[in-house]
């Protein structure tokens, strides 16, 4: 059983038992459909994104045909990377998605960095942003004020955590509800924002120059869509735990990706059709804005709602998902072996769940409060560095600086790692295949050089800050030993699963 602590790395006895038997304790059972999967995307990519970023890209913009293109644009760029993770998730269709591509093309230090920066840096940031998210509008909505964010983010951080370590099954229906609550939300808003369709545009307000004070940008309107796009991939995370994965993993990737697309395209035509352009880019509540017409002060309540089931979908999504790329971790390596132990009755991993919620707690009091940033920053001086330069608008930019150049250094290595695996497992069958090879791989890896040198403009000084927590795993990857084990297929061994 992976939770015994008595297990020793290269024991003879573990190695002499049949390779099934070996890794039958260990690996999840498949309890996960197509449309689990298919929620899983659609929970972690619409969040809370498509209300902050729809006024700014149309603030980067000419005009609002423009804008619509620059949606669609990014949904398309989105299903070319879909295509490439799909084909990597049915041809390793194992838990942890880029970990095991990442220590199948280039070796096990490539994925152990980067799972030990998922933990560290990526996954626990983003699930201290969108708890930030869900904790921001309950704040405004209940009149809590901002002095109690903290701790109603940490508190969703630990309800979903232990909901996850409970049940499997009930992690997946809860991310069932909240995906298509959300989406049925967004599809009212869009309905609301057609049926009440300005004849004609109202009139620029002063505050469009705070989004694009030196005028339209499209490749900043680009940057902002693709981060609200951005998650379509961690549904690789999961794919050991999806029944009949290598038919049902690309679909779900492509299904899933092209679902959002779908639904960021009808919600943004909505939006322009309620406001009309020049007030769509100046508003500061963008769907707030669309049913406060019809709806009045209720329709601002709804929205506040909405928000926060989206970003508790989020969280949910991001909880579950992560997990599994620690737990894949743990089983390899023996530093880490903790968290490859899965609950013999709860079929969860348990210590992946609890340490990954651990660290994100820490995230959200170190970096996105005031007494935690002051913590860092006397650190800081006590070492001799210069305090960093903190983001003025809350815990969610804060941790998106700090996280965002690390998540597209990793994104464009699985993208190269395409061609790599096309090579080195030559005769491996593929159940999918990428169209158009190697231009849609190229046009991937393209589209993440691009987002990574701007990820790393927007960061700033805060970029030492992830890039730095995600280095800390080169000491502990060379005191770990590698376990024995299946976790990096070869041509064989993926063609027997």
């Amino acid at each position: 059983m992976p939770g015994n602590s008595n297990r020793s790395v290269g024991n003879e006895d573990e190695a002499a038992r049949p390779v099934e038997a070996q890794t039958s304790s260990a690996s999840p059972p498949r309890r996960l459909g197509l449309w689990d999967a298919v929620s899983i995307i659609v929970g972690v990519v619409i969040g809370a994104g498509i209300y902050e970023t729809a006024p700014l890209v149309f603030a980067n913009v000419r005009g609002p045909a423009e804008g619509l293109w620059v949606w669609a644009l990014g949904g398309l760029l989105s299903l070319v990377g879909a295509c490439c993770y799909a084909e990597l998730a049915s041809t390793y269709p194992r838990s942890g998605g880029d970990y095991v591509y990442l220590s199948r093309a280039y070796g096990p230090w490539a994925g152990f960095l980067f799972g030990w920066s998922q933990l560290a840096v990526i996954l626990t940031g983003s699930i201290g942003m969108m708890a930030y998210v869900f904790a921001d509008y309950a704040s405004h909505l209940f009149r809590l004020g901002t002095a109690h964010a903290a701790a109603l983010a940490a508190s969703a951080v630990v309800v979903l955590t232990v909901l996850n370590v409970a049940s499997v099954q009930a992690g997946a229906v809860l991310q069932n509800v909240l995906s298509w609550v959300k989406v049925l939300g967004l599809l009212s808003i869009a309905l609301a924002g057609f049926g009440v369709a300005t004849l004609s545009e109202a009139p620029a307000r002063s505050d469009v120059g705070r989004f694009a004070s030196e005028g339209p940008s499209f490749g900043l309107a680009m940057i902002l869509v693709l981060y609200t796009y951005g998650g379509w991939n961690d549904a690789a995370f999961v794919a050991a735990e999806v029944r009949d994965r290598r038919k049902n993993m690309p679909r779900a990737l492509l299904l899933g990706t092209g679902l959002v697309t779908l639904v960021y395209l009808v919600v943004n035509a909505a939006f322009l059709s309620g406001l009309g352009f020049e007030a769509a880019r100046s508003s500061r509540a963008i769907a707030a804005d669309v049913l406060q017409s019809p709806f009045g002060s209720a329709g601002a309540a709804f929205i506040s709602v909405l928000v926060m089931i989206s970003a508790l979908g989020a969280v949910n999504a991001l909880v579950f998902t992560g997990a599994r790329v620690h737990a894949g971790l743990g089983l390899d390596f023996s530093a880490l072996s903790v968290l490859g132990r899965w609950h013999p009755r709860f079929h969860s991993p348990v210590w992946a769940l609890t340490c990954q919620g651990l660290i994100a707690l820490a995230m959200i009091g170190l970096l996105g409060t005031a007494t935690g940033q002051s913590g860092v920053d006397r650190a800081l001086s006590a070492v001799g560095l210069s305090p960093v330069a903190w983001s003025a608008r809350g815990g969610f930019d804060t941790l998106l600086r700090c996280t965002a150049p690390v998540f597209w250094t990793f994104f464009l290595m699985t993208g190269i790692s395409v061609f790599v695996l096309r090579f080195k497992d030559r005769a491996l069958t593929r159940p999918f295949r990428v169209p158009a090879y190697p231009v849609l791989p190229l046009v991937f890896c393209g589209t993440c050089i691009y987002m990574l040198v701007s990820a790393v403009d927007y960061a700033g000084r805060l970029t030492l800050i992830g890039v730095g927590l995600a280095l800390s795993g080169i000491p502990l990857y060379f005191a770990s030993k590698r376990r024995p084990g299946r976790r990096f297929l070869t041509p064989v061994e993926s063609a027997a699963e």
